[in-house]
């Protein structure tokens, strides 16, 4: 049995980790490159797809070096990666321009007006979610008003983790999770929408074949191999989108054991044997990189990107500590949060810096503090900043209740899952369990969670587990577990409720403002919609 290489292109670099199955899947080398996030206007955001590529080159030849093991000892190798990235290639395979990201807001107005014009309910109907900004399927729309040039040139799409597979096989092909989130593809059948395809004008031979996870897409290359150190001919698997190869790498693949990722973004992912779509379209659903399963999906789209931005911002300080002892800029942060009493003495944060998802799809909503006193300090805003993602995940758990989604336990994923301050605070905030699992997480917001699962997947694919329920019993174990803390929920219990009339009155104001242009709030009739607490015109 030969070892088995995952790859995860995350949004702010690439991971490679070597993995023995026959040790119980333990890591024996992990490799990590980073690339820039380009931003030429706000709230846009983009990256080169050579830059994957490059990093990708990076971290498996670091992570093989590390492993100390020969490149023909892979079987097999797995791909992760950032969901609902856009990479437009011409009939040669050329990048025609930079990939569009899932966090970019460019596409809401023409993802607003082909809603209107299909509408909402039958595009539901045909895909089982909501056509949304972030959704690849916005991505081309917008190519095709915005820059018709590049639009008549292209010849294939292709996603993130996909493009690389396409640089190490040679093969265009996608699996189920990452089509899930392009709004062409009708989740509960696993299979393209041919009417959504036909209704948005989308030329169905852009897009690539679509495998279950698990299945061998491709081959490594004379060239690839030459380039990354692997041997020619090794199998590909299909892998899967970064939401649901961390729910592998966590073992998240039985009902009533969900995900809960902390990165960039904070994604909560429940199992379902079922093609379950909430009415209210607050959460995403997605095929699960099980076969016959699906994933159940809610979002706070700026988690560890808030706490990035409160120390890009705020942090000099502990940056200037951190750069001159060595020590992690987030844990400095992390022991200054912890000085600071559960609820940050009142004050109160909405983690809506790129926008919000669950409850309420808003690419317009923005962050804000609330109940600031001259007795607040940094330590306080940086716990704030920790419980309002908490606060985010609390609001797709109450959700999953209203649905009858099983919770027995969270496991913690994601490079947020290192902060045992922040694991507690979603545990109190939650009133769950939150689990950590053996795979190691290097530093806050970089994970090896994402392409471990990719490595299992590509187990599966190779025969060393006989499905991913098996390589996930035989890899994942639990190392800790955070119970909720009765006195500490109270408190929480109390700022969630402000937490919730806040999100409302933001969005309502933000919505009067873009009607009528002034910051007066009209009797919007917006509601959060969400059991057992319930939001109607900012009252609970």
């Amino acid at each position: 049995m030969g070892c088995l290489l995952g790859i995860d292109v995350g949004t702010g670099g690439t991971k490679a980790v070597v993995v023995d199955p026959a040790r119980g899947g333990a890591m024996l080398g992990v490799g990590a490159a980073a690339y820039p996030l380009h931003t030429p206007q706000p709230t846009w955001a983009e990256q080169d797809p050579d830059d994957w590529w490059q990093a990708t080159l990076a971290a498996v030849r670091q992570a093989l070096k590390r492993s100390g093991i020969a490149g023909r000892e892979i079987a097999g190798v797995g791909l992760s990666g950032q969901m609902q990235g856009s990479v437009f290639l011409d009939a040669a395979d050329r990048v025609l321009r930079r990939a569009l990201l899932w966090c970019d807001q460019r596409t809401g107005a023409v993802a607003e007006q082909f809603s209107q014009a299909i509408g909402q309910p039958r595009i539901v109907e045909l895909t089982c979610n909501p056509l949304l900004m972030g959704s690849t399927a916005s991505k081309i729309l917008w190519l095709r008003e915005h820059e018709p040039e590049i639009y008549d040139r292209v010849r294939r799409l292709l996603l993130p983790k996909d493009y690389v597979r396409l640089r190490l096989t040679g093969e265009h092909a996608t699996d189920v999770t990452d089509a899930s989130a392009t709004a062409l593809f009708d989740v509960a059948a696993r299979v393209w929408s041919v009417e959504m395809v036909e209704a948005l004008a989308v030329p169905r031979e852009w897009l690539p074949p679509v495998y279950d996870s698990a299945a061998v897409a491709g081959r490594i290359t004379a060239a690839a191999a030459e380039a990354t150190g692997l041997a020619a001919g090794t199998p590909v698997v299909a892998g899967s989108g970064d939401d649901a190869a961390s729910a592998v790498g966590c073992g998240a693949v039985e009902p009533g054991i969900v995900a809960s990722s902390v990165g960039t973004s904070a994604v909560l992912l429940a199992t379902s044997a079922q093609a379950t779509v909430d009415p209210l379209m607050r959460l995403d659903l997605f095929c699960h990189a099980v076969p016959g399963r699906w994933q159940i999906i809610g979002a706070t789209n700026a988690a560890g990107a808030s706490l990035r931005w409160l120390k890009n911002s705020f942090g000099e300080v502990e940056c200037a500590v951190a750069e001159h002892t060595g020590a992690d800029v987030y844990d400095l942060l992390c022991q200054e949060a912890a000085t600071v009493p559960p609820g940050s003495e009142g004050l109160i944060f909405l983690p809506h810096l790129l926008g919000m998802r669950t409850p309420i799809p808003d690419p317009r909503a923005a962050g804000a503090f609330y109940g600031i006193h001259l007795r607040h300090a940094k330590p306080h805003f940086v716990r704030a900043v920790f419980g309002g993602v908490a606060f985010g995940i609390r609001d797709s758990v109450e959700i999953f209740r209203e649905m009858g989604v099983p919770l027995a336990q969270m496991r913690a994923t994601g490079g947020g899952a290192k902060s045992a301050l922040w694991r507690q605070i979603q545990a109190d905030v939650t009133g769950l369990e939150h689990a950590t699992v053996n795979v190691q997480e290097s530093a806050l917001y970089v994970t090896e969670c994402a392409a471990f699962g990719a490595a299992l997947l590509a187990g599966v694919g190779v025969g060393c587990y006989r499905d991913i329920a098996e390589a996930c019993r035989a890899t994942v174990r639990v190392e800790t577990t955070s119970a909720p803390s009765a006195e500490h929920r109270a408190v929480y219990e109390r700022n969630y409720r402000v937490y919730r009339a806040m999100t409302l009155a933001a969005h309502q104001l933000n919505e009067s403002i873009l009607r009528t242009g002034i910051n007066c709030v009209s009797s919007s009739t917006a509601t959060l919609a969400m059991s057992p607490l319930r939001c109607t015109q900012g009252k609970l």
